[in-house]
């Protein structure tokens, strides 16, 4: 079992349990927000922009589409060939206050037989995978009224 939880991708979340939060960008000048962060400039062609600012994304959004992956992805997605395949549900939520759409696998035991588009999930924290010293650590999506 691995002792050190890691952010697979740092920067992009923070906090467990409650306190988690997607983290993006928000630019003071045109109010758009972006996820993945956006640290040079605001992607809005109608912005003079200016410098973003950090900002953390609401918890909790609605099922906008959604699918499942039946295959093993290539490298570099990090899988052990010795286990079997297991297929698992890509999730895009929009997040309502933000006006964005954020895409992520679902909980585990979350399959597409229990989503429907328009149906409230929630951030939660998530294993991507694990090594001999650390589990890594992304964000998923959870059907709020769901515990773990």
């Amino acid at each position: 079992m691995p002792y050190a939880r890691e952010p697979a991708v740092a920067g992009w979340f923070t906090g467990e349990g409650d306190g988690f939060r997607l983290l993006g960008t928000r630019c003071p000048a045109c109010a758009s927000v972006f996820f993945p962060r956006e640290d040079v400039h605001c992607r809005n062609p109608h912005c003079a922009g200016g410098s973003l600012e950090v900002v953390p994304l609401s918890r909790k959004g609605r099922i906008w589409s959604y699918t499942d992956s039946r295959y093993r992805p290539p490298s570099p997605y990090v899988s052990n060939p010795e286990l079997p395949w297991e297929p698992y549900a890509l999730i895009a939520v929009e997040l309502a206050a933000e006006r964005i759409v954020v895409l992520g696998q679902a909980a585990p035991g979350i399959t597409v037989a229990h989503l429907a588009v328009g149906m409230e999930v929630e951030a939660v924290t998530g294993v991507l995978y694990e090594d001999a010293e650390t589990a890594w650590t992304v964000w998923q999506w959870r059907p709020t009224g769901v515990t773990e």
